[in-house]
């Protein structure tokens, strides 16, 4: 039973300590909407999602004013776009057809989103997957609300290197293709390795193909809330402290499935998953590095980050699956750099580096994510930045990715504004010593032992 206490209690966390559910995300499958005729194909997939997603805001801003929890998006992913365009898409530019009939039906439902212009080339690439691929900057650039991911690496499969030297070039060009808005596109876009079928969160959600035909997944995040409660353990042993942070997910997450269940039930549409993962906003009070510091650093970067921030994502992952026994997404902590403002001073300050930053992706959730880097970095160390970050994920058998931002026109010491829940971001500097030819080399790195499991 919810008693009074409770409900004051989360009644605080919304008002004071920025609680919200950041996303209510509607996958649906496009599978049966493939078809030969691409002006068909077109339609199918416009009239699938806009009647599968038309009362989706209004659900969403229902649920907010009657519950009073902040539901800050509502989204859509649908099946991995190169897998239901290659029947008909026979050039680039059929593709970008396809992305802007999904913006064209993004704006008509109203969602902030739609995620889904994918594919999936961990082992290798279709001619489809590879035409999707060389898309994706004009696509990017000629849509508002598209958001593209590519699969490049998995533990079972590998890292397909020509794809991670091609996807170093496509930063590159979707940086070029929208550098009038400081190279905005790149924000759009994320590689990942063993990318998550069921992940409700932008840029790398999309519908996979072993889901049901429809679901609902919500993403829930409070940093702020845990950061309060840590406050209150300030000295305690690491027992308080990991015990604090799992109560504290516990019941973050049970506001989660509140309202995945209802919008489930008002949509009439299956609940999938909830995602609890902390994601930072630029609002002052919302930062995973501001707990890392509570926690006991001056500054995220410091000495004792990593660890710091694998207790936190672990406490936080055992909280969410004692609270919902449909927990999945990504999960845990994310560390975006222009999203969290303690992240941002951490790198003002010079306690934060890229490297470092590469240190805390073996623990955290996600990756290299919204890192702005000097607009003349080369396409190969981009891949090559790529490449470790694939390996990380694939060794540790974990969920990686890239979300990475050379700004047209901008060095280290500059700063680029995204404006929103993108905040902004200083830029960081690169590594200058050249991988070319380790980058050059294609083919594929071959799975770790450890992923013979049969």
């Amino acid at each position: 039973m919810i008693n009074l206490y409770e409900v004051a209690e989360t009644n605080r966390m919304i008002e004071k300590e920025n609680l919200d559910v950041r996303t209510i995300t509607l996958g649906i499958s496009l599978l049966d909407c493939i078809d030969s005729d691409l002006k068909i194909l077109n339609e199918k997939i416009f009239q699938k999602i806009y009647n599968a997603a038309k009362d989706l805001v209004k659900t969403g801003e229902e649920i907010s004013r009657e519950f009073g929890i902040p539901i800050v998006n509502k989204r859509i992913s649908v099946t991995p776009v190169s897998l239901v365009g290659g029947a008909a898409c026979r050039t680039e530019e059929d593709f970008v057809g396809l992305a802007r009939t999904l913006d064209k039906v993004a704006a008509e439902t109203g969602v902030n989103f739609i995620g889904g212009y994918s594919a999936l080339v961990s082992k290798g690439m279709t001619l489809s997957d590879e035409l999707l691929i060389r898309s994706i900057p004009k696509a990017l650039s000629v849509t508002e609300r598209v958001c593209a991911s590519v699969n490049l690496g998995s533990t079972r499969t590998g890292i397909n290197m020509d794809a991670v030297k091609l996807m170093g070039e496509i930063v590159r060009s979707t940086a070029e293709c929208t550098k009038e808005n400081d190279s905005l596109g790149c924000a759009k876009l994320v590689v990942f390795c063993n990318a998550p079928d069921d992940n409700p969160f932008m840029a790398g959600a999309f519908h996979g193909v072993t889901e049901a035909d429809k679901i609902i997944n919500v993403g829930v995040s409070g940093p702020g809330v845990v950061k309060t409660a840590l406050e209150q353990v300030r000295g305690e042993s690491f027992e308080v402290l990991c015990e604090t942070i799992k109560k504290t997910a516990f019941k973050v997450t049970r506001v989660g499935q509140l309202v995945a269940k209802e919008a489930s039930a008002r949509l009439k549409v299956p609940f999938g998953i909830v995602d609890l993962s902390l994601a930072p906003t630029p609002a002052i009070g919302d930062s995973v590095a501001d707990i890392l510091c509570e926690i006991g650093l001056e500054y995220a970067g410091a000495p004792g980050t990593t660890a710091a921030l694998a207790l936190l994502n672990d406490q936080v992952k055992k909280g969410g699956v004692m609270a919902s026994s449909y927990v999945g997404g990504l999960s845990g902590a994310f560390i975006p750099v222009s999203e969290d403002q303690g992240m941002i001073n951490a790198v003002q300050a010079g306690a934060l580096t890229l490297e470092k930053l590469e240190a805390m992706t073996c623990v955290c959730s996600v990756g290299l994510d919204m890192i702005a880097v000097p607009g003349d970095t080369k396409a190969t160390s981009i891949a090559g930045i790529i490449a470790d970050e694939m390996a990380i994920g694939m060794v540790n058998q974990k969920t990686t990715a890239v979300r990475i931002i050379p700004v047209i026109g901008k060095g280290v010491g500059e700063t680029v504004e995204f404006g929103g829940l993108l905040g902004y971001a200083p830029i960081m500097p690169v590594n200058s010593f050249s991988c070319d030819a380790f980058v050059n080399r294609g083919g594929r790195i071959p799975a770790p032992i450890h992923s013979f499991k049969n």
